[in-house]
């Protein structure tokens, strides 16, 4: 457990590492505890998020154009610009 003064409780990045990193901190003025600051979840629970899985745009592109070939947009601006209307 850490402990800072309401002086160095003005250092936010020090406060904010420590909270990120999980860390207790006891505020005080001179010798005094006058409060906790206590960070919300705790480092391992964090770690133990599943990560998200991506769904899979290839099969959505199969369910809704079938076997059919797209042209790309490039192709289409190309043979835009050659043509006259």
């Amino acid at each position: 457990m850490q402990s800072i003064t309401l002086r160095e409780l003005r250092d936010t990045r020090k406060v904010k590492a420590w909270l990120k990193a999980g860390v207790h901190i006891e505020v005080r003025e001179r010798k005094e505890v006058i409060g906790d600051l206590v960070p919300r979840t705790s480092p391992s629970a964090s770690a133990l998020k599943k990560p998200v899985q991506m769904p899979d745009f290839a099969a959505r592109r199969r369910a809704i154009f079938g076997d059919r070939v797209l042209t790309p947009v490039a192709d289409l601006l190309a043979d835009r610009e050659n043509s006259r209307y």
